[in-house]
């Protein structure tokens, strides 16, 4: 396998550049009690060079949302009888796949039989740009055999915990080896599902089966609440930038990391938030 040490960069903007020419996301995520999640992942997309930023969340947290970034539009979806997103959104998602040139899923959706008929939808999408993070993650594990209904060009962002889930319900065994098989391990999911893979973690993993990185930023204060929320903001930002998926996961990995090493220099380890790796993305794209 061949691997990859050094980092992608954006392309410098033309001086008559506007927002089209940086991309326009869609992010789904958020639920009742988990409004935060989706407002990291848009504000860092914005952080992270996005033109345009949409977080489609649903209706009775969409003021929530909205109220603590005034940079995002929102986009309010139909919901369940506990403030999850139901199957009933399906058309307004639909309509932003084709606005959209990168989707995020996942980040404090929670988990429910119609979230998987909504994944499942968007797994079928020709030529959709996705990345599924977190709760996404949780429900792409219940579908069965998604692989080969797979028609989307998608990301996959698990923490140990959501790739023992992943793996087990793809390969009905138990995920191979210890914490020294994680490029092993990822890299056999990225090839048999023909997706790229960041296995989250110290040494974040980022590989498509062919080619891999490993990442070097990053501190054990980013183990907080929000953290990852953040890194998928990030990552389709730069999807929408134009980046590969293999080169938008790398970077936004890196930067991810690196923005979080410069916040703790600031704040320490310990009182390290979300918001503040958020804070110092900008610092990170400046030493880039």
């Amino acid at each position: 396998m061949e691997i990859v040490n050094s980092i992608p960069k954006l392309k410098p903007r033309a001086v008559d550049a506007h927002k089209g020419d940086f991309g326009k996301v869609c992010i789904i995520a958020g639920s009742t009690g988990m409004s935060g999640a989706a407002a990291l992942a848009g504000r860092a997309a914005l952080r992270a060079g996005a033109g345009l930023v949409r977080v489609a969340t649903p209706k009775s947290v969409l003021p929530i949302v909205a109220s603590i970034e005034p940079s995002f539009t929102t986009i309010a979806l139909a919901e369940d009888s506990v403030g999850q997103i139901s199957a009933k959104a399906i058309n307004t998602i639909l309509n932003a796949v084709g606005e959209n040139d990168a989707l995020a899923f996942g980040p404090g959706i929670g988990t429910s039989g119609e979230l998987q008929s909504v994944l499942e939808t968007l797994l079928e999408q020709e030529g959709l740009r996705l990345i599924i993070d977190a709760d996404g993650l949780n429900n792409l594990a219940r579908i069965k055999d998604w692989p080969v209904k797979l028609k989307a060009e998608l990301i996959l962002t698990p923490h140990p915990g959501e790739m023992k889930r992943l793996w087990s319900a793809l390969f009905r065994e138990p995920a191979i080896g210890g914490p020294g098989d994680r490029q092993q391990q990822a890299a056999q999911l990225a090839q048999q599902t023909k997706t790229v893979v960041a296995l989250k973690g110290a040494g974040t993993v980022v590989t498509d089966g062919q080619k891999v990185y490993i990442n070097k930023t990053g501190n054990p204060g980013m183990a907080t609440a929000g953290s990852g929320d953040v890194l998928t903001g990030a990552i389709v930002a730069l999807m929408g930038q134009g980046l590969s998926n293999f080169d938008a996961a790398v970077l936004g990995v890196y930067i991810h990391g690196l923005a979080g090493d410069i916040a703790a220099e600031k704040t320490g380890r310990i009182s390290l938030m979300a918001t503040d790796i958020i804070e110092s993305l900008p610092d990170a794209f400046m030493r880039t």
